[in-house]
């Protein structure tokens, strides 16, 4: 029975392959423009590792990374198989996000019934409701800002202006076959 709630829930929410790649850059030339993508939902978004890479940056500017943050080690969590590993995965959340004297603490209600004694009993839904209210205050307040934001409208102007300019190997190419032939 909790297979199948695990299984329900991570159909209703965004994948849980979800991670942030400082280093990789994504390609603009896809079939729906990066920032469409980013601008349908905030799951889209967050499935893109570029896509949370400038949504971090936003939340940065905005004092609210711990949100995102909070959001990512969770579906991280959710992941973690070993028991070990999840007490240990636990109590960083729990010290990083949720105590009363966490470096990055986030607002949610209730954080105050999660208590260090739940830590030694972890279990992949454990910071569920919390990870839930997380995401809606992002969907429904920084993500619609984020839209709106210079970071993300510059953002979108480079990839229009990119898609505009021709790609210089393929004009090689083309004349290569024209003058080939």
């Amino acid at each position: 029975m909790f297979n199948r709630a695990v299984s329900r829930l991570s159909r209703k929410r965004p994948p849980s392959d979800i991670h942030d790649s400082d280093g990789s850059s994504s390609s603009s030339h896809q079939s729906l423009k990066t920032t469409a993508k980013w601008a349908t939902s905030l799951e889209s978004l967050l499935e893109d590792p570029e896509g949370v890479k400038r949504f971090r940056e936003f939340l940065k500017k905005e004092f609210s990374e711990e949100n995102v943050l909070f959001w990512l080690a969770c579906e991280d969590f959710k992941k973690l198989q070993d028991k070990k590993q999840m007490q240990e995965k636990a109590k960083e959340i729990y010290m990083t996000f949720l105590s009363n004297k966490a470096s990055s603490q986030v607002n949610v209600e209730g954080q105050s019934r999660l208590n260090e004694k739940i830590l030694e009993e972890p279990h992949p839904l454990m910071f569920q409701k919390l990870q839930d209210q997380i995401f809606s205050l992002m969907k429904y307040d920084s993500y619609s800002r984020f839209l709106k934001s210079d970071l993300f409208l510059k953002y979108k102007r480079t990839e229009e202006e990119e898609e505009d300019e021709p790609d210089a190997q393929t004009a090689a190419k083309r004349a290569s076959r024209i003058y080939n032939t």
